[in-house]
């Protein structure tokens, strides 16, 4: 059995172990969940939490120094930067649609004790600015992807120009590289047992309440996130990478399936990597540099999110959003998935800012607080599987640039 089926498999499984032990057996659960699902989750996370730092480091300064030119790298940083913009505002703008048409919101919901201790979020020129890292070790010591990303294309863009004078230097990164990759190879064995315990864990804490009462706009948020795969992500498949959309979801299915069950796009960055290179044929250059920028900055899942749940917001206050307002939540969102990269808590935080941003109430928030884990690990997988499309199609454009790839596949 391959190991994308296995993890499948134990997905499934999970999602009905999880249930069935919290509607039968709800004190089972609770020791179940305290001394096995919730420790052997959190062991799979920080086994691959433990390569995300250097995988991250290795592969952008490989990533930069193989593409040499800067105009090279300028070229491929636009079209990403690009690519992700794009389809954020697709994703919102689809998230919106679904929710003035099935107004999830509508309906009696409990509004008098709902509270949201909202988190202020930085300044967007703070967060430009804070790109550069005071102390790269520091940054790494702290996880914080935008300055080690930044401080990895100095190094990369270095070993560029001076060329054979750090050959040595060259040689060792792309060894430790190997190391990374090998490991992830390893961590992988576990992966069917880790996503088991996440999602048990996931689906059962939350109740079988919890999902009905919001199950209309949980059947919103999930319509969206499979109508912007399908046409955003296989569109642009087809119509920019001419490959098959077939091709790439199954070819990706591993890191979609560890991405659900971990919530964490810097977190399946090394098995998203790994299976872009291998299974979807993404020179290494171009997958470690698109891919950890994306698990950065590309947050289409959350933008989706947000555009349901401010039109829920909206409804269940009785509040009628007009162009202007409409139009304002798909600019802030979008800006914000770029200005807030990096904060934790970052998709509420997020939808608090477009909240404001539109005079609706922050409390509305905590409507939505009940089911959003389990949503956070389908839009995670659509993140990521955003991250490698983009990857894909840039690759798929600059076969004219670069040449020879490092592997090839057949669509």
């Amino acid at each position: 059995m391959k190991l994308s089926t296995k993890i499948l498999v134990a997905l499934a499984l999970g999602v009905v172990a999880g249930l069935i032990l919290n509607l039968a057996f709800p004190d089972a659960f609770s020791v179940l969940d305290k001394y096995v699902f919730k420790p052997v989750g959190t062991l799979f996370l920080n086994l691959i939490k433990m390569l995300v730092v250097p995988i991250v480091f290795f592969s952008i300064v490989l990533g930069t120094a193989g593409l040499g030119d800067p105009k090279k790298l300028g070229r491929v940083g636009a079209k990403t930067v690009g690519y992700f913009l794009a389809t954020t505002t697709i994703a919102i703008i689809i998230a919106m649609a679904l929710a003035l048409i099935f107004k999830p919101g509508v309906g009696d919901f409990e509004t008098e004790g709902a509270k949201f201790e909202q988190q202020e979020a930085p300044a967007v020129t703070d967060t430009l600015l804070n790109i550069i890292p005071t102390n790269p070790i520091q940054a790494m010591a702290e996880g914080d992807m935008l300055q080690i990303i930044a401080f990895s294309v100095f190094v990369g863009f270095a070993l560029t120009m001076l060329g054979s004078k750090t050959k040595g230097i060259m040689d060792l990164i792309e060894q430790g590289n190997d190391i990374m990759m090998y490991l992830v190879n390893v961590v992988m064995k576990f992966a069917p047992y880790g996503a088991f315990a996440l999602i048990a864990s996931a689906v059962g804490s939350q109740g079988m309440d919890a999902i009905k009462a919001m199950g209309l706009y949980m059947s919103v948020v999930i319509l969206a996130l499979f109508i912007h795969s399908v046409v955003a992500y296989g569109g642009s498949i087809a119509l920019l990478a001419k490959k098959s959309p077939i091709w790439f979801f199954k070819g990706f299915a591993p890191a979609m399936s560890v991405a659900f069950s971990t919530s964490s796009s810097n977190a399946t960055l090394p098995i998203s990597m790994k299976t872009a290179q291998e299974n979807l044929g993404v020179r290494k250059s171009i997958s470690g540099f698109v891919q950890p920028l994306g698990a950065t900055i590309n947050m289409d899942g959350t933008a989706i999110m947000q555009g349901v749940a401010t039109i829920f917001i909206a409804q269940v206050y009785d509040v009628n959003l007009g162009i202007t307002e409409m139009l304002t939540v798909i600019l802030t969102a979008v800006l914000a998935s770029i200005g807030t990269a990096g904060v934790p808590g970052v998709g509420l935080i997020m939808l608090a800012m477009v909240l404001n941003s539109v005079g609706l109430p922050v409390e509305g928030i905590a409507l939505i607080l009940g089911v959003d884990r389990l949503l956070d690990m389908l839009r995670t997988a659509v993140n990521i599987t955003g991250d490698a499309a983009c990857a894909v199609i840039v690759d798929k454009g600059e076969d004219k640039h670069l040449g020879t790839r490092d592997q090839e596949v057949s669509a």
